[in-house]
This record gives C-alpha cells, sequence and structure tokens, in this order.
C-alpha cells in the first residue's frame, strides 16, 4: 500500500473517530494528533509508541507523508497536535506550517505543531519555529517524553529538546540569526547531502559510495536538485551552495 493510499484511508479513519466521543488516557487527559513524516516506518513506529489512547491519552487520527496530504488530513481532522517533520516532499514543513497559518491562528481551535526531526541543523529549527511550529525536539526523544511534549505544546506552551533550547534562544536574540531560506528547503535532507557533496567536487561515483546510493540515483537527486534551484549544471549549483555557506 502507498503512502498516499494510508493518508488518504486514514483521514476517513480520521474523520469516523472525531464524530464520537474518544476516551482518555489513564490520567484523564486527551489529545488528538496527526504524523506528518515521510518515513512510513517511522510514523508506524510512533504510532505504536504513543498511539495507545487508553493509557496515554494520545489519539493519532491521521497521518501523511508528503505536504500535500498533510494539508488535506490536517484540513479534515483539525487535530490540537501536528507532529511534523522538517525534509517533506512538496516544500517541507516550512510550506506546511505556512499553508496552514489560519489554523494555527484559530483562537478557539487553534492547530499547533510540534516539530519532530533527526535534524538539528540551525536552518531547519529556526525555519520552523519562524513559521509557527510551537517547539522541537529531535527523533533521539524518549517515547515517555514525546508525550509529555504533546501535552505541553496542546495546553500552549514551548518545547525543545534540551540541547535546542539554548541555542533558539540564542539565535532569536541575535541580529544575524539564520534566515529562512526558500529555495534550500524545497530540497529534501538526502538532496542536501548530494548538494553539499557535488559543491565539494565530488564525483558521482564518490557520492554514491559514500551515501550507500548508486549512481543513478546520485544522478536523479541532482537532476531534482537543479530543477527545484533551477540552475542550469553543476557549476551554477556550486556557486549557488557556496554563496549560501553550505560548502
Amino acid at each position: 500500500m502507498s503512502d498516499a493510499t494510508e493518508a488518504n484511508g486514514t483521514v476517513g479513519a480520521a474523520e469516523a473517530a472525531g464524530s464520537g466521543q474518544p476516551g482518555a488516557g489513564a490520567d484523564g487527559r486527551h489529545v488528538r494528533v496527526v504524523l506528518v513524516d515521510d518515513h512510513r516506518m517511522f510514523r508506524t513506529g510512533v504510532q505504536a509508541e504513543i498511539g495507545q489512547t487508553a493509557e496515554t491519552g494520545v489519539e493519532v487520527v491521521g497521518e501523511a507523508a508528503d505536504v500535500d496530504q498533510a494539508i488535506a488530513v490536517i484540513t479534515a481532522t483539525r487535530p490540537e497536535v501536528v507532529l511534523l517533520d522538517v525534509h517533506l516532499p512538496g516544500g517541507g514543513g516550512v510550506e506546511v506550517l505556512r499553508r496552514c497559518a489560519a489554523l494555527t491562528a484559530d483562537a478557539e481551535r487553534p492547530v499547533r505543531f510540534l516539530a519532530l526531526s533527526v535534524s538539528d541543523a540551525a536552518e531547519d529549527v529556526i525555519g520552523v519555529i519562524r513559521g509557527g511550529a510551537r517547539g522541537y525536539v529531535t527523533k533521539t526523544i524518549t517515547g515517555t517524553d514525546l508525550i509529555d511534549s504533546i501535552f505541553r505544546v496542546q495546553e500552549g506552551d514551548a518545547v525543545f529538546s534540551p540541547r535546542l533550547a539554548g541555542f533558539v534562544l540564542d539565535a532569536f536574540a541575535s541580529t544575524d540569526a539564520p534566515p529562512v531560506d526558500e529555495d534550500l528547503d524545497r530540497l529534501t535532507q538526502r538532496e542536501r547531502e548530494v548538494l553539499r557533496l557535488i559543491a565539494r567536487g565530488y564525483a558521482y561515483k564518490e557520492i554514491a559510495k559514500q551515501l550507500f546510493i548508486s549512481v543513478k540515483t546520485v544522478e536523479s537527486h541532482v537532476s531534482a536538485v537543479l530543477r527545484k534551484l533551477q540552475l542550469s549544471n553543476r557549476h551554477e549549483l556550486t556557486r549557488w551552495a557556496t554563496a549560501r555557506r553550505l560548502v
């Protein structure tokens, strides 16, 4: 079953769940959550870890694997909290936040976002927080801490992984905080990795060996990067990456 099929099927299930009175967890709390991540196995793992509603109070009402699916599921289910990956097909987490701005700003039924990502890069953290996310935790977080973070975000708190909290405060206090780069955010994590290696002068075979992928896959990633950034060749790509200090 494809991610697209899964996401569409989940919308229907979520709508059905939303029509009843869902039970609370063991401590009486309850929160409706949507998972947005392009890795199906990761979503399955998170669902298994936090989605035992009778125990945790967390009800997973929908899933999505890319930006368009995320908008559809979030709009249909109106969860209290969205667990949002930063790098997604279709524009990334920042694009989801941009298109859900009205839901985030809703005073009566706000949809709040908690970034859940493997990345702790400055541009990723600052980008989604400026975009409207209430917090940012990395995928090393435990299930118990993730559940606690979800409820805190539901209540309006700002939540960050301990290692990121000081960094975020420093970044927003600084006048030279990393700006949001919309062009860079169009690229997936793998495309960024290929971009950096190309800019450093690696040959396709060297990149394939380093990233444990095929040369054909490297070529596909390079083509995607050139198309998304509207560049013509690897020389322009190198200049683009160098100008942004990505090399």
